[in-house]
């Protein structure tokens, strides 16, 4: 994931959703950042990190990594569903294919098809 897009990411989630903001306990230390909760959240759907993995790693533990994944894929469907989550457009299809032809991947959106493995 680009850098830009993981910036957008936390940055909608920590202004919509109070979870995803950095908040102080009762004794005054301060909780995990938006960026320790998306991160661990991130790694997990990306890589399939098991949620006890991130102790050392971002310093959480495995039930609020969990915590973090499930908070985290409801507010992103709540708050991007429009931009990321959605069908593309005729503009969209056009600006993948001059990107995968760039690549030398030609025909790329026919190649998700695969009816014949059945």
């Amino acid at each position: 994931m680009r850098r830009h897009v993981f910036f957008r990411i936390v940055d909608a989630l920590s202004n919509v959703y109070p979870y995803f903001q950095q908040r102080v306990d009762a004794t005054g230390r301060r909780g995990l950042s938006p960026l320790q909760k998306c991160n661990a959240a991130i790694w997990m759907l990306a890589y399939g990190i098991a949620a006890d993995a991130f102790d050392d790693y971002v310093r959480i533990g495995e039930s609020t990594a969990i915590e973090c994944l499930e908070k985290f894929v409801e507010c992103v469907i709540s708050v991007l569903k429009d931009e990321y989550l959605r069908k593309p457009n005729s503009n969209d299809v056009r600006c993948l294919l001059q990107m995968a032809e760039g690549h030398g991947f030609l025909g790329v959106l026919g190649s998700i098809d695969c009816m014949h493995w059945q």
